[in-house]
């Protein structure tokens, strides 16, 4: 799957060490490449519902999927986890 930066995307797992669920919103700001040709990771900005910054995390590429015109989004409080 091809993404482009500052994309919004999904995640695909629980981030539980910075409260975020799978399905949480994120934007893609950058790409790492993996040091020993691994899976290429992603940093991702994570915004709360009024646009503030909350987290920036690096993922594997595969722990996120892009958002779909079928899907919507909802909000939560972040002490849920």
């Amino acid at each position: 799957m091809n993404f482009e930066l500052y994309q919004r995307v999904a995640l695909n797992r629980n981030l539980e060490e910075y409260q975020l669920k799978k399905g949480d919103v994120a934007t893609l700001i950058d790409f790492v490449p993996h040091p020993s040709n691994g899976e290429q990771g992603c940093v991702l900005e994570v915004f709360n519902a009024t646009g503030e910054s909350i987290a920036v995390v690096i993922v594997p590429i595969s722990d996120i999927k892009p958002l779909r015109n079928h899907e919507i989004l909802s909000v939560r409080s972040l002490a849920e986890i």
